[in-house]
């Protein structure tokens, strides 16, 4: 049986992690390669990042927190946020990421996906798709849109068959992120993870609103999901609480989830 994995997220501007809610009102958290390895050595399964305005400011994504970052971490380091080209996802794994998350730009130029793909293999492009619930119409069928430009932008897209044709491009990961209930620390939107992870057949990651150790579970076993993408719970200052990763895995394996273990440090 596959372990689920616990994936910490990091909406990076100027090299500082920050804390959203709805994609709205940020707040500074702490500096992105420290928290990085305070993460790391809680033994965090993966860590993502997304420079989260540089598709917006149309501007190459920040390099030099990604080598930062990676210097200090030695498990799956995801990042994403102005990729534009193959030149781009070069730049990110020669900086030391071992996958690309493309969000704004596979929309606008789907060929991205496929070629990325080819250039360097499925199991390093992620498909990070944000997505509203916005009802069911004969143009988008499934209720949800997909959003671009850090939700600012409505595509027209259905969620389901955009994560299906990003499937079929060379995607090797899905990531399905809840604009209505990111930040809120309330849960996934369990309906759209289970609808994603039923219409592809490759790893779906739930992200957008957990906050407990519930939430958490829900995604990995009612919603299906691979693994999920968590960040307030571990960091936020709107919590009044934070958990550590040995706290959480302790918790989703008394919950019957099936997790890497945490290991007591010597």
């Amino acid at each position: 049986m596959l372990t689920k994995r616990l994936i910490a997220c990091f909406d990076v501007i100027d090299g500082r992690v920050t804390k959203a809610q709805q994609f709205q009102d940020n707040i500074d958290v702490a500096p992105a390669a420290a928290l990085a390895q305070r993460l790391y050595a809680d033994q965090i399964d993966e860590i993502v990042f997304y420079d989260i305005t540089a598709s917006s400011e149309r501007r190459q994504i920040d390099l030099d927190t990604v080598r930062e970052v990676a210097e200090h971490v030695f498990v799956p380091f995801t990042v994403g946020g102005g990729i534009r080209d193959l030149d781009d996802m070069f730049l990110v794994l020669k900086a030391g990421a071992e996958k690309i998350s493309i969000d704004s730009m596979a929309v606008r130029n789907p060929d991205i996906i496929r070629a990325g793909a080819e250039a360097f293999g499925n199991q390093c492009i992620v498909l990070s798709t944000q997505v509203k619930r916005v009802g069911v119409s004969p143009d988008l069928p499934s209720g949800y849109e997909v959003f671009i430009d850090g939700a600012r932008t409505a595509t027209g897209l259905d969620a389901i068959e955009w994560v299906k044709r990003g499937a079929d491009l060379g995607a090797g990961e899905i990531v399905v992120n809840s604009i209505d209930c990111d930040g809120t620390a309330a849960g996934y939107d369990l309906g759209i993870t289970r609808s994603v992870v039923d219409a592809v057949t490759v790893p779906v990651i739930a992200s957008g609103g957990a906050g407990t150790i519930d939430h958490i579970a829900e995604g990995l076993t009612g919603g299906g999901a691979s693994a999920a993408i968590i960040s307030s719970i571990l960091y936020s200052p709107r919590l009044e609480r934070n958990l550590g990763v040995a706290e959480l895995k302790a918790g989703l394996a008394d919950r019957g989830v099936h997790m890497r273990p945490w290991i007591q440090p010597a």
